[in-house]
């Protein structure tokens, strides 16, 4: 699991750093080195990280919160091992930094709603969508799993910097941090009472049990290994465990009816991560679904029916969970995607790769126009049934030329 996210993230450094001409940038950490008293660690007992943008003009009493992703470790030996990489400690980043692209663009022309927010970025480090509090330091591995104090510890940072006075606020993250964004949404909230609006948006969270789909039991038991390594029983959403087996409480579809604050769920039905690290497993295995994963072209007649089998399942999920109100917003597109606030390719240009303009609007309209109450949202794409190749054929250069005319005329 952690293999194919640092890939991802690897691709996503080379592209990115092409992608700097274009106005994005690159933003130092800040190592919050006073919250190592209060236990506020990473896995490998390292300080917590953040990268902070700040607000200017009318955006200046603006927040918008992102946290990271990067799947979960779950077990020893394998939060030992996270410990020592990218997602398990602060100090393996390249440089220190981190890009800003997608909602927390600095520049207008691809960012109009929020380009001059205070934008905070929000490493992860700790292995369970922040949310372990663990006061025991494992004595044999020296791991520590205080995913909770990591978040609180910024939060205090953020609050402190001016985010007590927010006028409007979002939490937000891909993956992982997604999850976390569900799971933390309306302690968030709590947070900052006197603010006007305060919504989240999760990016590619909302992971599946899929009762119905080969490996159901497989998906509960790489979740119930997380809750218990961490032991994240009795941090859970009790609305959720006081009903059913924790490991389940890890899956969205078992929480979020009981969110009480505005949440969009950002999604595609053909969810990349989901279908090759859930559920491929379980039908075959990697090496069997190399050629198709890699080229959709290559596909199998029966490859293609499990993923189609996948879309039913997820789309199924959701539309059982959420509910109609302006209060929900939902965007689920047909391209083989996971994550897309980490590109301009899946913000406001979004529409220029694929089926990326459902209800006519790219996916950072969409969010802004549903954040702002300009306008409710929730599309699924039901006309593609099978999966899209969305990737852009143009060079980082190309696209971004593309995506500023783009913003231009719109």
């Amino acid at each position: 699991m952690v293999d194919h996210l640092l890939k991802l993230l690897i691709c996503s450094v080379f592209a990115l750093n092409a992608q700097l001409v274009f106005g994005d940038s690159f933003l130092n950490f800040t190592f919050l080195e006073s919250a190592v008293s209060k236990g506020a660690v990473c896995l490998d007992g390292s300080p917590p990280a953040y990268a902070f943008d700040k607000g200017f003009g009318d955006g200046a009493n603006n927040w918008v919160v992102f946290l990271e992703g990067g799947g979960w470790c779950n077990s020893k030996s394998d939060c030992l091992d996270r410990a020592k990489g990218y997602f398990g400690n602060s100090i393996s980043r390249p440089f220190n930094r981190t890009f800003f692209s997608g909602i927390l663009d600095q520049t207008q022309i691809f960012n109009p709603d929020f380009y001059n927010w205070n934008k905070v970025f929000v490493l992860y480090c700790d292995g369970a969508s922040f949310m372990a509090d663990v006061e025991r330091v494992d004595p044999k591995t020296n791991l520590t799993y205080r995913g909770a104090r990591i978040f609180d510890a910024v939060m205090d940072e953020v609050l402190a910097k001016g985010m007590k006075n927010a006028e409007n606020a979002i939490l937000t993250g891909t993956s992982a941090g997604g999850l976390a964004t569900m799971l933390h949404c309306d302690k968030f909230r709590g947070l900052i009472p006197n603010a006007g609006r305060v919504k989240c948006i999760s990016d590619s969270g909302f992971f599946i049990h899929g009762t119905n789909l080969p490996g159901a039991e497989y998906r509960l038991r790489r979740f119930a290994k997380v809750v218990k390594t961490h032991k994240l029983a009795k941090l859970l959403p009790s609305s959720c465990t006081s009903k059913m087996d924790e490991g389940l409480c890890f899956f969205p579809e078992n929480f979020v009816r009981d969110i009480q604050t505005p949440l969009f769920i950002l999604e595609s039905a053909f969810e990349k991560f989901q279908i090759e690290e859930n559920l491929i497993p379980c039908v075959g295995g990697k090496p069997k679904w190399s050629n198709c994963t890699s080229n959709l072209t290559l596909c199998t007649s029966n490859e293609l029916q499990i993923m189609k089998d996948f879309r039913s399942a997820f789309i199924e999920t959701l539309e059982k969970v959420v509910d109609k109100s302006s209060n929900r917003g939902l965007y689920v597109h047909s391209c083989y995607r996971h994550g897309h606030f980490n590109g301009r390719d899946g913000w406001m240009c979004s529409s220029l790769v694929g089926n990326y303009a459902l209800g006519n609007k790219t996916i950072g309209k969409a969010i802004s126009d549903w954040y702002f109450d300009r306008s409710p949202f929730q599309e699924i794409d039901l006309k593609n049934e099978s999966p899209i190749n969305c990737t852009s054929t143009l060079t980082h250069k190309e696209f971004g030329k593309e995506c500023e005319v783009h913003g231009l005329n719109n």
